[in-house]
């Protein structure tokens, strides 16, 4: 792939349009009368937010050693992987690869954007099939490790960026639990990687919706194109900014998480309604029950609530590692079942 210009797999459209040039790409300044956009002029927030989230990419270029200008802040990952498909495939034209069991939404989004799927699921270890991968014509191939809902990390990964003819798209969302290191460092040496990390997990802020995107500059210059004028609101941006000033914070918990989550998996090994669990770098199980559609509307009645997989892996449940009280009740109630 380093051979081609990552322009061959632009839609031509997308590399020739003028992108929407809003009030503040033209005033970039945060003091004065502003009469220039339209503007209630009361109120606390009266102003459209920053367009490019600078401070907050400021932020998040010190915490991940990125350049600014190799970062992309979305209203959640959806709108990370949405504008890829905006970006690269035309519709009902261009192929993209899911590698299912794995995250619906790239299918989802695929289908809204009229784009071509190809399913090539993992093989019976949950690991990429790479032969099928790199023998299959496609625009973007989609990529969750740690993976959801099976929680592990993929193998073979970077071979693939290295060999496939098309964009690779990598979300780590629940890369903060896991001991691999993030594919972020490799955006200057692969030009055809983007990486995805959210806000919403680790961070414990899903109801801010906040996803990053990490990828080359011309990448990331696309994804400025194309985004919306005004994506991610104040408040959210500011959010953002104030968590990641306590890092501290940040490794408590997610080290609570992962000590959390090692106690479950002893504790739910013991249960004889429980047949396997399978090895997870995520802040969830993915349980193997004796009946996953009966376990899970038992607990589901007794106010416990976990995802039942049974429609993509059979007989899973898929378990989040919550509080130690939490995980206890769930395990007092699966111990009477």
């Amino acid at each position: 792939m380093q051979s081609k210009d990552i322009y061959t797999y632009v839609r031509p459209n997308i590399i020739s349009l003028k992108p929407y040039s809003s009030a503040r790409d033209e005033f970039k300044g945060k003091e004065g009368i502003f009469l220039d956009a339209n503007e209630n002029p009361f109120g606390q927030l009266n102003r459209y937010p920053d367009p490019y989230q600078t401070e907050l990419k400021q932020s998040l270029s010190k915490i991940k050693n990125v350049p600014t200008e190799n970062i992309f802040v979305g209203n959640g990952s959806d709108e990370v992987i949405d504008i890829a498909y905006r970006i690269f495939c035309e519709s009902g034209k261009d192929a993209v690869i899911t590698c299912p069991p794995t995250y619906g939404m790239y299918e989802v989004s695929a289908n809204i954007n009229n784009i071509p799927i190809i399913n090539i699921p993992l093989t019976k270890d949950f690991e990429l099939d790479v032969d099928k991968i790199l023998s299959t014509k496609a625009k973007i191939v989609f990529v969750c490790s740690p993976n959801n809902p099976t929680g592990n990390s993929l193998k073979n990964i970077e071979y693939i960026i290295q060999h496939f003819d098309g964009i690779v798209f990598v979300d780590e969302a629940y890369i903060d639990f896991s001991s691999r290191e993030s594919l972020i460092e490799k955006i200057n040496e692969y030009p055809n990687l983007i990486v995805s990390q959210t806000f919403s997990k680790a961070w414990g802020m899903a109801a801010v919706r906040v996803g990053t995107a990490y990828a080359s500059i011309e990448i990331i210059s696309l994804y400025n194109k194309v985004k919306p004028p005004y994506n991610v609101s104040l408040l959210n941006q500011q959010a953002v900014i104030d968590a990641m000033k306590n890092i501290e914070s940040f490794q408590k918990n997610t080290a609570l998480i992962l000590s959390q989550r090692e106690s479950l998996q002893k504790e739910l090994s013991a249960l004889t309604i429980v047949k396997k669990i399978y090895p997870s770098d995520a802040n969830f199980l993915l349980v193997e029950v004796t009946d996953a559609d009966g376990i899970y509307k038992t607990l589901a009645n007794k106010k416990i609530v976990t995802r039942n997989r049974n429609s993509v892996v059979k007989n899973t449940i898929r378990i989040t590692v919550g509080t130690a009280e939490e995980n206890i009740e769930l395990i007092d109630a699966m111990k009477k079942l």
